[in-house]
């Protein structure tokens, strides 16, 4: 394969000759609403249809664990001009309420976007996945790759087995289930104000947190406390850590290593090099196992680049 770097490996730009538009540092979050498709129920935002030629392709943007389709308001308007952006918040997030018995399991994810994509009729989608949106987007383009027209990884959750506390967003939550001290340790985070656990987030996954405008730290917070009501919050956020880290143990054909290996769509990984959710140690293996990949490394920035550097990764 060519040098990881650049383009090689048979890999073609999915958006070639770009100008970008420029960028309202004010933009709000794109119009949002509950859709079925291909017979799921997902509430989405999509960018504004003047926005895009007609006959221009999907793409689809998938966000990370704890996250939502607000995720991904600056890049998709940057890319609004190429094709239409759909994000989606996924069972059990930002305001996508889960089907009852849903399993939150990397699969059960990627099922879920699947038959929401396929049922668009259209032809096949652009995929741009964060996090545990990467880790999904890699599946649904190895098992479904009519669906996929490119694929873009944003420090995708590629196995990653490190056992760092400096990982989480509060050192409470290694020990919210634990026996006796997790009783005291998930009280003293259910105290914590929407402000305050929005605050330890940006901290963990932004690089420089000052790059985050405040009228995006106040619709963060505004978005926590309205999911945060939700009965079935808690629980999507537990079951879907433990979905991630079942499929980080996982061999042989269910590895997301075999899965990478069986993408045959073009593939951009972006990492940040400052990441400290996901080690950019991962990078150089995750393109390599593309067939037609290649990586975008940004000096000076965290675990969500879509966020801190969308204009960088739009040029990408």
């Amino acid at each position: 394969m060519a040098d990881p770097g650049v383009a090689g490996g048979g890999y073609d730009s999915a958006w070639d000759d770009l100008e970008l538009p420029e960028l309202d540092e004010h933009l709000p979050p794109w119009p949002g609403t509950v859709e079925e498709s291909g017979g799921v129920r997902l509430h989405v935002r999509r960018t504004e249809p003047e926005l895009t030629p007609d006959g221009a392709p999907t793409a689809v943007y998938v966000h990370g664990l704890g996250g939502s389709s607000t995720n991904w308001t600056d890049l998709g308007r940057l890319l609004a001009p190429w094709a239409r952006g759909v994000a989606v918040d996924l069972p059990g997030f930002g305001l996508s309420e889960p089907e009852d018995g849903f399993d939150y399991s990397l699969r059960a994810h990627a099922d879920r976007v699947a038959r929401f994509v396929r049922g668009f009729g259209d032809g096949p989608v652009h995929v741009l996945g964060n996090s545990m949106g990467g880790a999904i987007a890699i599946l649904l383009a190895a098992r479904w790759p009519e669906l996929v027209r490119s694929v873009t990884l944003v420090s995708p959750a590629v196995p990653d087995l490190r056992p760092s506390i400096k990982r989480l967003s509060d050192p409470r939550l290694a020990l919210a289930y634990l026996p006796v001290i997790g009783t005291r340790a998930r009280q003293q985070l259910i105290a914590m104000t929407p402000e305050q656990r929005v605050r330890q987030v940006i901290e963990l996954c932004y690089h420089d947190p000052s790059r985050l405008p405040p009228h995006r730290l106040a619709e963060m917070v505004e978005e926590y406390r309205q999911r945060s009501g939700h009965a079935w919050a808690v629980t999507a956020m537990g079951r879907s850590t433990l979905g991630i880290v079942r499929d980080w143990v996982a061999r042989g054909p269910r590895s997301l290593w075999r899965a990478l290996e069986e993408i045959t769509a073009p593939s951009l990984v972006v990492w940040g090099e400052r990441d400290r959710v996901i080690s950019a140690r991962k990078a150089v293996r995750t393109v390599r196992a593309l067939r037609r990949g290649r990586l975008l490394m940004l000096q000076d920035t965290g675990h969500v680049a879509q966020m801190e550097q969308p204009q960088r990764v739009a040029q990408a």
